[in-house]
């Protein structure tokens, strides 16, 4: 029998879904007790390039309130031709097309291998892909230069039958028509006014043929947009908005002494909704929003536009002092359903030292899949990398991005949907698979989401409904499944089906066998994403105490120990690191706003609620390697005592890849020794953490900030706020110890933090 962990990672690359428990407890009472809800985090487009799409359809079962998909799990009668769901128990009937199949010639939906599967609809017409640039002129000539020129290349990049728009905005809106040769034309709104969609329909002659016009023949009903002057094929247009592109300039209004240029961005993305909305209903589309400065006009606005008044903090927000917050967040909220209703996601490139609004507009990113990407400058290269990326093509040479899915789960009668969390939004589905108790976003068993590529992660709940007196019989399996319909960067409209099964166990005579198939990763995660839901909405030191409190408990229920006695307490290996998960979890810029912008922390949350489990615990807790005369490279403890004089350290965060060179070390490099030619080994242990780092840097998205420092450089915080400090300036003589760095924190240590943890789990009063 392979181990759990080999069953958990095999699951993981075949489904890309990963449980916190792989055996279920059986009543709803034991289910609460054990503290970690029963919850996954799911991928719902993991990469399997030993999948090929099938030609046909799914068959789904005949009852109306049930339509779930025919899968392995499912009992076949081969002879009778028949089919029992295993949701509802329903026996269907197969079509004549099935009529070739037997246990020998099986379709492929029923082989085990195939618990993941994706379909083809071959119904309907395909849509082109739509991207929308929406292009901030407020900036200095060399950003809006350096903008410009990605922007031209991000063209070439576009299948030529992409369509494409532009709007850009500085006091003023315009919005740029693409099929008229030789001139350039564009409609330009004041910044100051919102819009309806009818209004900018009209004023855009998106509604009806503009009046006056001999002649004009009537649009086609079916896709009124694809004669929409405002988004064109690339390649009718490649030439001529290359040109428009090369020819922008920055905003020509003066700006005073003492001011911020006026930006409209909250008029521009409502315009730029419109007008997909009236477009291309229920396609998938880009808007794509680049802009160096927060909104200081018209509605969305978030800063005044005196300099002297600073972008709010989030001292101004405990204090209620930020006087735009409420009613830009509103603006913002508005725009993003309407856009997601109609299957269009927004993304956010924010380029500017300081804050940009990114906490006003998150929300836009939020709701619809779409990215955040911030930077200092459009001029670096943090974000012509990144930018290049959300382009980048699969193993097929389509586009890694999928558009306007949705997503439906099916689960058997002891389960109920609690809620997800992630980049999505609810689609109102009540059916009696649904929990009244919500975690996340509940009250639905269908949710939207606009955009997604193959690491969009969700985390779905579950609650276990089944009653404590009605045991399940030995043996029984609990079965989820996850129905994914969406539109694939080929045009053509796919589904993506995942059926998967765990055994159900008495959490009074089998706990052991739920312990040893506890996930603690997964659930690290599953827990951080719950909490850090909750900081959206509560407040920092109660979302701590909650996740203290789960944490005890949870060592109080799977601990072992003596009451009363902290030296006794012990966790057996499956539960080991989950409470040092929580310690960097605590200390992590996702529930500590202290030292981070809002636009920060927005930003950084952001990341955390649509990445896999992989890349979000390398954010919760990041990994230090370290290079030495002494071996190979080797990953350390994040713990001050691995930052030692004669080291060269490497550390991953997800947002910043930072190398530390040891005191030793960095004295060497400055004296040059490694131009010498008898130094050679040392050019080489330089040289090795730079082509580690370069190899991170190529492939992740969006692209980290990369940190080069050394012993007492200014930036070696980036590494100093996040080891565990277990030598601080209070105890460094203590114990005579030699090793490692002392760090200048009143934080706690793990070691403390675990002494404590012991204490009040093992206590007999809490």
């Amino acid at each position: 029998m392979a181990s759990y962990q080999e069953f958990i990672q095999q699951n993981e690359e075949r489904d890309g879904i990963r449980f916190s428990w792989n055996v279920w407890p059986s009543s709803r009472l034991e289910a609460t007790r054990m503290v970690v809800p029963l919850a996954c985090l799911f991928t719902p487009l993991k990469e399997r390039p030993d999948l090929p799409p099938i030609q046909y359809e799914p068959v789904l079962c005949s009852r109306a309130t049930c339509r779930a998909v025919l899968n392995p799990l499912c009992q076949v009668d081969y002879r009778a031709k028949l089919w029992a769901c295993n949701f509802c128990f329903q026996r269907n009937q197969f079509s004549p097309s099935y009529s070739g199949i037997s246990e020998l010639n099986q379709p492929a939906e029923l082989l085990p291998q195939f618990s993941t599967i994706e379909y083809v609809v071959q119904r309907g017409s395909s849509a082109p892909l739509i991207f929308l640039y929406v292009v901030d002129t407020c900036l200095e000539e060399d950003d809006l230069q350096a903008l410009k020129e990605s922007l031209q290349m991000s063209l070439s990049l576009l299948t030529p039958n992409s369509l494409v728009g532009l709007i850009t905005f500085g006091r003023m809106v315009q919005v740029h028509e693409l099929n008229c040769e030789g001139i350039s034309k564009s409609y330009v709104f004041r910044g100051t006014k919102d819009l309806t969609a009818k209004q900018i329909q009209d004023m855009l002659g998106l509604a009806k043929p503009p009046a006056g016009v001999q002649g004009s023949a009537p649009q086609p009903q079916e896709h009124p947009g694809l004669s929409s002057r405002f988004l064109q094929p690339v390649h009718k247009i490649d030439m001529n908005l290359t040109d428009l592109l090369g020819e922008l300039q920055r905003d020509p209004w003066p700006v005073p002494q003492g001011k911020r240029p006026l930006r409209s961005t909250g008029v521009a993305l409502s315009i730029a909704v419109g007008l997909l909305e009236g477009s291309f209903p229920n396609t998938g589309a880009r808007i794509m929003l680049f802009t160096g400065g927060p909104p200081t006009q018209g509605p969305g606005i978030v800063v005044g536009d005196e300099l002297k008044t600073p972008i709010r903090s989030w001292h101004d927000i405990e204090k209620d002092n930020a006087r735009f917050l409420k009613k830009a967040t509103k603006h913002y909220e508005a725009l993003a359903n309407r856009a997601a209703v109609n299957g269009h996601c927004i993304d956010i490139y924010a380029c500017s030292l300081d804050q940009t609004g990114l906490l006003e507009l998150k929300c836009c990113c939020n709701l619809s899949g779409g990215y955040i990407v911030m930077a200092d400058s459009f001029n670096t290269s943090l974000f012509k990398q990144t930018f290049q990326r959300v382009f980048s093509k699969g193993l097929q040479g389509d586009f890694r991005m999928a558009f306007g899915a949705s997503l439906e789960i099916k689960t058997t009668r002891e389960l109920k949907i609690a809620g997800a969390i992630g980049t999505c939004v609810s689609l109102n589905s009540k059916g009696s698979s649904v929990s009244e108790n919500e975690l996340g976003i509940g009250g639905t068993c269908q949710w939207k989401i606009c955009g997604l590529d193959p690491s969009t992660t969700l985390s779905i709940y579950f609650e276990v409904v089944n009653q404590h007196n009605a045991p399940i019989p030995q043996g029984g399996r609990g079965a989820i499944q996850f129905v994914t319909h969406y539109q694939h960067s080929s045009s053509q409209r796919r589904i993506r089906v995942t059926t998967v099964a765990r055994n159900w166990a008495d959490a009074q005579s089998q706990l052991q066998h739920i312990e040893a198939a506890f996930d603690q990763e997964a659930s690290a995660v599953l827990m951080a994403r719950l909490g850090v839901f909750k900081a959206e909405s509560e407040e920092g030191p109660d979302v701590l105490r909650w996740l203290d409190r789960q944490l005890i408990r949870l060592c109080q229920k799977f601990g072992q120990f003596h009451k009363d006695d902290s030296n006794s307490f012990k966790l057996s290996e499956t539960f080991s690191l989950y409470p040092q998960f929580m310690f960097h979890l605590r200390r992590s810029p996702f529930l500590q706003v202290f030292n981070n912008s809002p636009d920060e922390s927005s930003y950084y949350r952001h990341h955390f609620m649509r990445q896999d489990l992989t890349q979000s615990l390398i954010m919760i807790q990041p990994v230090l390697y370290s290079y030495s005369f002494y071996g190979p490279p080797e990953p350390v403890l994040l713990d001050s005592g691995s930052i030692l004089p004669d080291r060269i350290l490497l550390m991953d965060t997800f947002f910043q890849i930072v190398i530390y060179h040891g005191e030793t070390i960095s004295q060497w490099r400055k004296a040059g020794y490694q131009d010498m030619q008898e130094y050679e080994n040392f050019k080489q242990l330089l040289q090795a953490p730079l082509d580690d780092a370069q190899e991170i840097l190529q492939t992740r998205f969006p692209m980290p900030r990369y940190v080069d420092t050394e012993h007492g450089g200014s930036q070696a915080r980036f590494l100093l706020s996040k080891v565990n400090p277990s030598q601080t300036h209070n105890n460094m003589y203590a114990c005579g110890q030699e090793s490692g760095a002392p760090i200048l924190t009143d934080d706690v240590s793990l070691q403390v933090f675990m002494d404590h943890l012991k204490k009040l789990a093992v206590s007999s009063s809490s």
